[in-house]
């Protein structure tokens, strides 16, 4: 973290930005170490240009924050309990916060992709004499490149999601339905998460209306269905010839990663087989562009070219991987725009898939950390040609 928030205020410097104040809970969380699971009251990361950053937080979460936050400087607002607090608004314990590091009519950076309108004006109201400036490409740039801790977390996310995944196909095997495969597949992750990570923790970033203590999410859905993407699971069972495609979402410490896999139920129709093999044919073919200093769009296009090829092309989807880290879907998205380059340290999916609206579709997703040399999968799972029998 201390690379990100160097290179985060070697950046604000140049845009002439004193200080940034974020709200949203993936940046507070990457600034402080902290994530409350829920967001009810606002949680706050003053970070200057200069000087030490600030953690601003409702008192309920006084304790919690002193266990994890990174931020030593913890000032808090509210009432709760015994606790001495700036006073009952946030918005006056900011006011104050500003004008001690004397940058109430300076350049305030704020999250534009992220911060609502009424909050904005609630900065603009204490601070009316500042200048505001946008600094999500800022927070965008500190994300990408993930450091040896978010890179051990991702590892140990990845066992979860191979855990799932597998569990998943061998209920899927035996003739589960879809919630039962999306059931056993979190209870293994569970299980996995109680016997072996005891200090590991899977929450996920809440909201101002609730959170999730343990986010080893998976769902399932089978034929049709496919083409939905997301959906609660359903008590259908697959049945020969079906592709069912098992998602898995997995966070350790705040790192996510995904890990996707179409299985055949069964024999497939001739038109179903030809489209798996294009698409481990375009995974093959396009994984060789992925390395450090290679353009990312040109994964992209390799896979447009694969399709075309093979008879698919007007199935070409719009992007066929994204950003994985703090949150599930990350930017940047691996698409045919994308003007960057692979970095090390950098963490994608893999996904180049299908959807046919006649039956469905496929896909298989892995989480790629990019090397020095190329890249890793975090992910395990077999990614050839998954079949189950009828």
């Amino acid at each position: 973290m201390s690379n990100s928030l160097e290179t985060m205020r070697t950046q604000m410097k140049a845009q002439g930005v004193d200080v940034m104040v974020c709200f949203k809970p993936e940046t507070t969380f990457h600034l402080s170490g902290f994530n409350p699971i829920i967001y009810s009251h606002p949680v706050i990361a003053i970070v200057p240009a200069d000087g030490a950053p600030v953690l601003l937080i409702h008192a309920l979460r006084d304790d919690h924050a002193r266990r994890e936050s990174r931020i030593s400087d913890i000032r808090l607002y509210g009432a709760w309990s015994t606790k001495v607090t700036m006073g009952p608004s946030w918005l006056k314990a900011l006011e104050q916060i500003l004008s001690e590091a004397g940058v109430l009519e300076g350049t305030i950076g704020f999250e534009g992709d992220y911060l609502p309108v009424a909050y904005l004006k609630k900065l603009e109201s204490i601070a009316p004499k500042a200048t505001f400036a946008d600094v999500s490409k800022v927070l965008f740039q500190a994300r990408l490149i993930k450091s040896p801790a978010e890179i051990a977390n991702a590892r140990i996310a990845a066992r979860f999601a191979d855990a799932g995944v597998e569990r998943g196909i061998e209920v899927l095997a035996a003739g589960g339905s879809e919630r039962e495969i999306t059931i056993e597949a979190m209870h293994a992750m569970n299980k996995l998460w109680l016997n072996e990570y005891p200090d590991v923790e899977t929450g996920a970033f809440g909201s101002l209306e609730g959170g999730v203590q343990s986010a080893l999410w998976a769902w399932c859905l089978t034929g049709e269905r496919i083409l939905i993407n997301c959906d609660s699971p359903s008590l259908t069972k697959p049945k020969a010839g079906d592709i069912t495609l098992i998602y898995i979402w997995a966070p350790a410490n705040g790192i996510y990663v995904e890990n996707e896999r179409s299985i055949a139920k069964g024999e497939l129709s001739a038109e179903k087989q030809k489209a798996f093999e294009c698409v481990l044919t375009a995974r093959e073919e396009a994984a060789k562009l992925i390395a450090p200093g290679k353009p990312i769009a040109d994964v992209f296009h390799q896979v447009k070219e694969t399709y075309t090829r093979l008879g698919f092309g007007k199935y070409i989807p719009g992007r066929i991987g994204h950003g994985m880290g703090l949150g599930a879907h990350e930017e940047p998205s691996l698409d045919g725009k994308t003007t960057l380059l692979f970095e090390p340290g950098m963490m994608f999916t893999f996904e180049p898939n299908l959807r046919v609206p006649e039956w469905g579709g496929l896909q298989h997703s892995d989480t790629l950390l990019i090397t020095e040399n190329g890249y890793e999968s975090l992910t395990k799972t077999p990614n050839g040609l998954l079949q189950v029998g009828a």
